[in-house]
């Protein structure tokens, strides 16, 4: 029978686990994204959204919809889903659950594949990332009970 996933993931980093009927958690794989942790002026090359420094009539100033340090989250995000999709499509696991920080958990699902959609059992909006190995079993077998 095919194992179970659990992702525990936030912004920069990300914990997949697997668990076998009756086994307890192991760690599958781990995710790091240190650029998640970086400030904006350090990801971006100028100030965002200004494209005039005319101060007089006409000036343009342009908000951006995403800065340089979402734009980074959603990269992650998008690793981690085309690695959860590429699985789901070889049949590598029999359902999905996901624990993730709020709101990287929407830029998570929005990346993730028709495949990892399909196979994907719960979303859970909490960061269990900080967490030992242990830790991380009780509160997910707390999370799943209620």
């Amino acid at each position: 029978m095919k194992p179970n996933w659990i992702l525990i993931a936030n912004a920069t980093h990300a914990r997949l686990l697997v668990q076998e009927s009756g086994s307890p958690m192991v760690v599958l794989q781990g995710f790091e994204h240190p650029q998640g942790r970086s400030k904006i002026s350090e990801l971006a090359d100028d100030r965002a959204g200004h494209d005039n420094t005319e101060r007089n009539f006409g000036g343009t100033a342009y908000q951006p919809r995403v800065n340089a340090k979402q734009k980074e989250h959603i990269r992650f995000a998008r690793e981690l889903a085309d690695f959860l999709d590429s699985a789901a499509q070889q049949a590598s696991f029999h359902s999905l659950v996901v624990f993730a920080s709020n709101p990287f958990m929407g830029e998570l699902k929005a990346e993730l594949g028709v495949a990892a959609t399909r196979l994907l059992a719960s979303t859970h909006d909490i960061d269990l990332t900080s967490f030992g190995l242990t830790e991380v079993e009780q509160r997910i077998q707390h999370e799943l009970a209620n």
